[in-house]
């Protein structure tokens, strides 16, 4: 296994017409953010990213939402991934998409995250899987100097793992868009809801939805107690006569 932190800056994407199926693989994602924002409750909303910025979270019940990122329009902060300008637990949630496959150290950009997150804040994480058939695409010659192929891509389990360490804990995972395409038709709609239901883990899209829970650092020693020990009552035992 490759180690996640390495020695080269990535030329991250900030807006999704930057990347190949980017208009698919945004609708992808969206349908299922449908879901899931109206869910969330709290006061502040983190759209980290330019591709985090541009999906829609209108139907959130999470009115202020802040956009970070350094290049795209629709930000409203302007800050880098690894310092964001936050105080320590001022989220309550935070949509990372498709950030990690451009990262040069993703547990500093999650340990980044975890800083500003609440406890039990929702992180919501998306990115390319790369056993699908999107993700096979990087094989091809040229493919790797593309975006998104020239991301690091990182497998939806090895993405878990990251976050069990760090006390999350995976509420849902879904993986979809198991064929890409540039002009989606009713055809490739049935296709995808059929072959959906057979193979669910070739999905080219992945989406993590995690709970970030805290435990005590010194687990507390109940105090035991000790009973009374049962004495038989006192009393007079008659003669025999």
């Amino acid at each position: 296994m490759k180690p996640a932190r390495i020695e080269h800056q990535f030329d991250y994407p900030y807006t999704w017409d930057q990347v190949a199926y980017g208009d698919w693989a945004r609708t992808q994602l969206q349908t299922r953010l449908d879901e899931w924002l109206p869910t969330l409750f709290g006061y502040h909303l983190l759209k980290l990213g330019g591709l985090s910025c541009e999906l829609v979270s209108e139907q959130c019940n999470i009115q202020h939402q802040v956009c970070v990122d350094q290049h795209n329009p629709m930000r409203n902060v302007t800050a880098t991934h690894y310092a964001l300008p936050f105080i320590e637990k001022s989220f309550d949630a935070c949509v990372l998409a498709h950030q990690l496959d451009y990262s040069d150290d993703p547990h500093r950009l999650l340990r980044e995250i975890d800083r500003v997150m609440i406890d039990d804040g929702c992180l919501i994480i998306s990115g390319v899987n790369p056993t699908s058939l999107l993700g096979v695409k990087k094989l091809l010659r040229g493919r790797h100097q593309r975006l998104p192929w020239s991301g690091r891509m990182f497998s939806p389990l090895r993405v878990k793992d990251w976050l069990s360490v760090m006390n999350y804990e995976v509420v849902e995972a879904h993986q979809m868009g198991l064929w890409p395409t540039q002009r989606p038709s009713a055809r490739h709609a049935w296709v995808e809801s059929s072959a959906s239901m057979v193979t669910p883990a070739l999905g080219s899209i992945y989406l993590i939805i995690a709970r970030k829970r805290s435990y005590p650092l010194k687990p507390i020693k109940p105090r035991w107690k000790l009973k009374q020990a049962v004495s038989p009552l006192g009393g007079v035992v008659p003669n025999g006569g």
